[in-house]
């Protein structure tokens, strides 16, 4: 009896499994069967923040959700937010159909959505420091823009 005969090797076909494919089932039944607890969650977000030790924080000076008086059937209506940093002002507007957002003083600027499963590939700031994304950030999210040699990282929040 050969190895084949004895594992069974003939009925498998020698087709090969995509190694893509079973890694996305693997963190599919580790988040079901082994979640990872929110406050390990928030210490790994908060030392992903600290690699960028150079970068200044810009602080959330306004939020819709928290800041702007209730208005009556705007339950669908943009999330707004703005961060400051020093002399950096950035304004962002979050829709179920992704963001955008400008950069003041107006400026060109290289912006990164971190967080959620699937980061999106580097926005780009115009002249006038606008720039969008058609995706919405899912979960906590931050940004992090390069303008010249500055990097400037926004705090931490839920979409």
């Amino acid at each position: 009896m050969n190895d084949d005969e004895l594992f069974g090797e003939e009925d498998w076909g020698h087709e090969e499994l995509d190694a893509g494919l079973l890694e996305e089932e693997l963190r599919r039944a580790a988040a079901v069967l082994d979640p990872v607890p929110a406050e390990l969650q928030q210490i790994a977000f908060d030392a992903y923040a600290l690699h960028d030790l150079d970068a200044r924080v810009a602080e959330l000076t306004f939020d819709s959700l928290v800041d702007a008086l209730p208005v009556r059937g705007a339950g669908g209506a943009p999330r707004m937010l703005t961060f400051q940093a020093g002399e950096v002002t950035v304004d962002v507007e979050v829709t179920p159909h992704g963001l955008m957002g400008q950069v003041l003083p107006p400026q060109p600027a290289r912006i990164e959505v971190l967080g959620g499963p699937r980061p999106g590939s580097p926005l780009t700031a115009d002249d006038l420091g606008r720039f969008t994304a058609d995706t919405p950030p899912s979960g906590p999210f931050a940004l992090r823009l390069r303008t010249g040699g500055d990097v400037v990282v926004t705090e931490w929040l839920r979409a």
